[in-house]
């Protein structure tokens, strides 16, 4: 079992940054692919960012492709969401999410574990 906490979301101006932070409990954090994932009012959940197990492959969705960047520090059990340049659409609540294997968009089966999920707003 992987717990998850997401923190750092809030209220910025367009063009301002956000660091979103996922807290995992457990000693096996280490193994698991992480990701990052985002719900609009109305719309589906949409991939955001993906990194792997190691650090060393990491994904962005196109929308966030320069904006976004996503890092881990698995001595801390905690992934990151660096968000610059933010626009109004990027407003949805994040969710990280943990898996043995590493998911990216489009893929058949979720995420096995999820957090609870941190509000982003962009004000234009």
């Amino acid at each position: 079992q992987v717990q998850l906490v997401e923190s750092g979301g809030g209220l910025v101006q367009a063009g301002g940054s956000l660091r979103l932070s996922c807290a995992a409990s457990g000693r096996t954090f280490s193994s698991y692919a992480m990701g990052w994932f985002r719900q609009a009012p109305g719309k589906e959940r949409e991939f955001v960012s993906a990194i792997s197990w190691s650090g060393t492959g990491t994904y962005v969705a196109d929308p966030v492709k320069g904006r976004f960047t996503i890092s881990r520090d698995n001595a801390k059990n905690t992934v990151y969401l660096q968000m610059n340049s933010l626009k109004p659409e990027d407003t949805a609540v994040y969710y990280c999410a943990a898996d043995r294997i590493l998911k990216l968009e489009g893929a058949s089966k979720p995420y096995d574990y999820w957090g609870q999920g941190t509000q982003v707003t962009v004000s234009s």
